[in-house]
């Protein structure tokens, strides 16, 4: 089955306001999203799967974020 390509386009305020960002600013700001995917994947997991060890849940967290290539 053929992969379905998507892309969001973002706002044009929200282009001016990343592009008045310094790359370390791009880079916290990105660092936020990604600490807070995974807090919501894990607060998730751990409400499905109460059974599941420490190990599972950071193994599927991995797979989930990896989008299955782990």
């Amino acid at each position: 089955m053929p992969r379905i390509l998507r892309f969001e386009m973002l706002d044009e305020a929200m282009v001016a306001t990343l592009r008045g960002k310094t790359p370390a600013e791009r880079l916290a700001i990105s660092n936020g999203m990604w600490r807070s995917a995974c807090r919501m994947i894990e607060a998730i997991l751990r409400k499905e799967h109460p059974d599941w060890s420490a190990e599972a849940i950071q193994r599927e967290m991995a797979r989930r974020m990896s989008h299955g290539t782990v």
